[in-house]
């Protein structure tokens, strides 16, 4: 059973890296074990993202434990947040509902010595000892309070039996997790459980959330907050996803005309700058930007004016009305933020949003810049969307699908599920091109 009583380190709430769950929920504790209800099976996806990457942001060791993906479509569910030093992702599915198939263990033999991050292979996952053990085997090294994800529940079910299975794991699990201190995820599919579990699962969870979709409308529901007085309830919240950002019904009223911690991590994230990279440069710690971020505290004058000096941009971009922006036709390049590329080499690429501070456009627009002689090993964004580029100056080559095409002044680049390898300027003289992201 989890326990009421708090130490000092279990008192800091942190952020889920949702804002306005944040408000609602008020916070998270060191200790808490989270469990997210899934009614549509496809929404606590989201949360988790915004999760392990306010952990990330804050340097938090995370395990991620999957029962339901190979590590290979886990790696491109995850994205650029895989690439981290300090996450390790737990594969219980290979040897699990995988059935130790020559097709999912040719990814270890095939990338094993190039990975950036870490993959842990529980060989028998079917043995719910086994995953606990090799779960406590990689948190007895790591420092700190340590986050994990479990996917999921429901994914331990199927290859476990039952549910007695899982209430015996969940039961051992949850009060370890707490003494630990660690704060963890776990997701269940909330029509493949019974009344019973979930009500087990509930007393001993230090969290319980309810999310749900009615006609297309999402919704969250906030069933237990222990130690904290969450406002609503079991009142159902609407909130809207487009996959990565969240946002809340609720959130608008009690933000009002300005909230200067979405306004920063809109500023922050079009600009690929990392909360880290933002903190070391402001002269605070990721975690005050995280919860500025979330508006948990505000910044002071100080602090705000190297903010905007850090983004290059004026400290009234915080407090803009995007109405008034909405309503002006023309605009100029310095309206626009610039961009940083942290996955890509210095010097060879440079870039400017064009689309000024304040509006929320369906497309998005920047230039590009490619000097001679650059190479770039990857695509400059990770945008989910279609994109489209035109070519106003210079020559590119361009790999797509192992294929290597030459685009010339004029010529304009469409992309929709697959993205470039490789970007290179072989001249004469730097590579110019309008790019819009479509939302």
């Amino acid at each position: 059973m989890a326990k009421n009583g708090t130490t000092g380190s279990r008192q800091s709430r942190i952020s889920s890296g949702v804002a306005g769950l944040d408000r609602l929920l008020g916070g998270l504790f060191i200790g808490d074990n989270v469990v997210w209800y899934d009614d549509a099976g496809s929404l606590a996806g989201a949360f988790s993202m915004n999760f392990i990457q306010a952990s990330q942001s804050e340097n938090k060791p995370i395990l991620y434990v999957s029962f339901d993906r190979s590590p290979k479509n886990l790696l491109g569910k995850l994205g650029a947040l895989a690439e981290n030093p300090h996450l390790t992702i737990v594969d219980c599915f290979t040897c699990g509902k995988g059935d130790g198939s020559e097709i999912f263990n040719k990814f270890y033999q095939k990338n094993g010595a190039q990975w950036p991050y870490r993959i842990v292979k529980v060989n028998e996952p079917w043995d719910p000892k086994q995953v606990l053990e090799a779960i406590y085997g990689i948190h007895k090294p790591l420092r700190g309070d340590v986050r994990l994800v479990f996917e999921s529940l429901t994914g331990m079910q199927d290859l476990w039996g039952g549910e007695d299975q899982i209430l015996k794991f969940y039961t051992h699990a949850c009060p370890q997790l707490y003494e630990l201190n660690t704060v963890a995820y776990w997701i269940a599919e909330r029509g493949a459980h019974s009344v019973k579990l979930k009500a087990h699962i509930n007393q001993i969870a230090q969290v319980a959330v309810d999310l749900s979709m009615r006609r297309g409308k999402s919704s969250l529901t906030i069933l237990k907050a222990e130690r904290r007085s969450p406002n609503p309830l079991n009142t159902p919240v609407p909130y809207w996803s487009d996959g990565a950002g969240i946002r809340f019904e609720e959130q608008k009223r009690a933000v009002g005309p300005i909230d200067i911690g979405q306004r920063l991590k809109e500023l922050r994230t079009r600009q690929g700058l990392s909360q880290t990279e933002l903190a070391r440069s402001v002269g605070v710690t990721p975690s005050t930007i995280s919860q500025i971020e979330s508006n948990l505290i505000h910044p002071s004058l100080s602090a705000l004016f190297k903010i905007a000096e850090t983004l290059s941009i004026k400290v009234s971009a915080f407090f803009e009305e995007g109405r008034g922006k909405s309503e002006q036709t023309i605009f100029s390049i310095d309206d626009g933020v610039n961009i940083r590329f942290p996955n890509l080499p210095k010097e060879s690429i440079q870039g400017r949003v064009l689309t000024p501070v304040g509006t929320e456009p369906k497309v998005e627009s920047s230039v590009i810049e490619i000097p001679e002689g650059a190479v770039l090993p990857a695509h400059f964004f990770m945008h989910k969307g279609e994109e489209l580029g035109y070519v106003v100056e210079g020559r590119l080559q361009v790999e797509i699908r192992h294929a290597v095409q030459e685009i010339t002044p004029g010529n304009i680049i469409y992309l929709t599920s697959e993205i470039p390898s490789q970007w290179k300027n072989p001249g004469p003289g730097p590579a110019r091109l309008l790019w819009l992201k479509i939302r």
